[in-house]
């Protein structure tokens, strides 16, 4: 049923100041405010409150039959300018729509001459869940992702899922300490790739994005690096390597 992560919206209080700082961030130009990597699109629209991820839009071969089967998994929507944006009730108050998949896009063009050093592709999207077992049963169940691991670590304090979705994943991270409840979950953080992780720390430090120093990743062949400035509030961390969950 869906077939990809189509775009992220991200809504800020400062339009053209959240464009120039993921900008610099990416390395590449927007237009009209969308940026497009290897294997999604980033909206930003204006918002007149405290910026923050707004919205997850997934690709589907046909929205008539995604309508119809997610009203018998009992997932219900609403159709309006060209996509299905499912209930809130339904994905426990996770902003999602679908639309009709789409031709690829082209990649948004850099700004400077080193792609290696610039940001090519989203790596995975965090969603905060109080509640881990239920967001199995919506984003496996109901939307059909596929869960491709399911991992405990005392030391995260944590329990994560991993849902791929075409060449990404959709990640789901409970806060063990916590305990469960029925509190609504929370689009939260994103991951972004990079063909050259000291090229692309090296790029973002001449720009005077603030960042912490490259460390080995929680994937085995992977080094991380995170973001603390041009996110628009949004929890970042940039990724390089071959690692795969």
């Amino acid at each position: 049923m869906i077939a990809a992560l189509d775009h992220l919206v991200l809504r800020a209080l400062f339009l053209d100041g959240a464009v120039g700082a993921y900008e610099t961030l990416f390395g590449r130009r927007a237009t009209n405010g969308l940026f497009r990597l290897g294997n999604v699109g980033l909206a930003i629209e204006d918002e007149a409150s405290t910026a923050h991820l707004s919205a997850m839009v997934f690709a589907t071969g046909s929205l008539d039959e995604a309508e119809r089967l997610l009203e018998r998994r009992g997932v219900p929507g609403v159709r309006g300018n060209d996509r299905l944006v499912l209930a809130p009730e339904a994905t426990h108050q996770v902003p999602i729509a679908l639309i009709q998949h789409k031709e690829s896009h082209a990649l948004s063009p850099l700004v400077g001459p080193d792609e290696a050093a610039s940001i090519s592709a989203l790596d995975h999207v965090v969603i905060r869940s109080p509640n881990p077992e239920r967001a199995v049963a919506f984003y496996g169940g109901r939307l059909g992702l596929d869960l491709r691991l399911d991992r405990s670590n005392p030391r995260w304090n944590a329990r994560l899922l991993f849902f791929r979705c075409g060449d990404l994943v959709v990640e789901i991270a409970h806060d063990s300490s916590r305990g469960l409840s029925d509190e609504p979950d929370q689009l939260w953080g994103l991951s972004w790739r990079t063909p050259d992780i000291a090229r692309c720390h090296a790029r973002l430090t001449k720009a005077g994005v603030e960042l912490s120093e490259p460390r080995e990743g929680r994937r085995a062949g992977t080094q991380v690096f995170t973001v603390h400035s041009h996110t628009a509030n949004v929890p970042t961390i940039v990724i390089g390597g071959l690692g795969r969950w």
